[in-house]
């Protein structure tokens, strides 16, 4: 899948849910710290890249997801 179509999934996802202003979300951008989200939004997450994407996340590998950038490159290295 192309990379520019994972982020307009992720994105689209994360201003609607969220409520994250569009602005904010630049590839540095830290999940937890810049972009206020939460361990039990996590599970949200989890479920849009799951049923937008193909293939099942576990904790082990979302541990190392720190900006958005990481998701990005973590959802095209699997997708």
């Amino acid at each position: 899948m192309q990379r520019e179509k994972i982020v307009t999934i992720i994105n689209q996802f994360l201003t609607e849910e969220f409520e994250i202003d569009e602005s904010a979300l630049v590839p540095e951008a830290l999940l937890i710290q810049d972009l206020g989200i939460e361990s039990l939004d996590f599970v949200d997450i989890v479920v849009i890249i799951e049923q937008e994407f193909g293939f099942k996340v576990t904790r082990e590998e979302m541990v190392n997801v720190k900006t958005l950038d990481d998701m990005y490159n973590y959802i095209a290295e699997r997708a």
